[in-house]
């Protein structure tokens, strides 16, 4: 295997609801799971949160980075070029989730990402297991606040 993979997953309970991400780093023989439940949050952004995670955790820089990911919105915002559009035009008319997409901007000029998109809840062990993850975390008890979410709601 050439490169880092990453899989990624989120999960929310309602949307908004309780929500959680699920990430699977796997590199040659090397396999590290990351997940994490919020309190109130959307699918959007725990799928976002997921390659956020993912790439945050990854030490070495030099190694392209493939992305798989069940989130249509995710993929296309990226490959379609619509995330450096709304970059350029901060979010003009209200689009969602500015915090995390910034983030994920700035994350990014430090890889070489490929995005691939997977059918969500199909035959992927990895995209399941993701699944799993994400899932487990919006339904445990260890959550924490979703900040961004609640400033962007007015809910702080």
């Amino acid at each position: 295997m050439e490169g880092i993979v990453l899989y990624t997953d989120g999960s929310s309970r309602g949307n908004p609801g309780p929500g959680g991400y699920g990430a699977i780093l796997m590199w040659n023989q090397h396999r590290k799971e990351l997940s994490q439940g919020y309190t109130h949050t959307t699918n959007n952004r725990m799928e976002l949160m997921a390659v956020i995670a993912g790439l945050e955790a990854i030490k070495s820089r030099k190694l392209p980075v493939t992305v798989y990911s069940d989130s249509q919105y995710i993929v296309n915002a990226v490959t379609k070029g619509w995330l450096n559009n709304w970059i350029k035009t901060n979010f003009k008319g209200g689009k969602k989730n500015a915090d995390l997409w910034r983030r994920y901007f700035q994350l990014a000029k430090n890889f070489d990402i490929r995005f691939v998109w997977v059918k969500g809840h199909a035959d992927n062990p990895w995209n399941n297991r993701c699944d799993r993850l994400a899932t487990a975390a919006a339904d445990g008890p260890n959550k924490i606040k979703d900040e961004g979410y609640e400033a962007e709601t007015g809910l702080l």
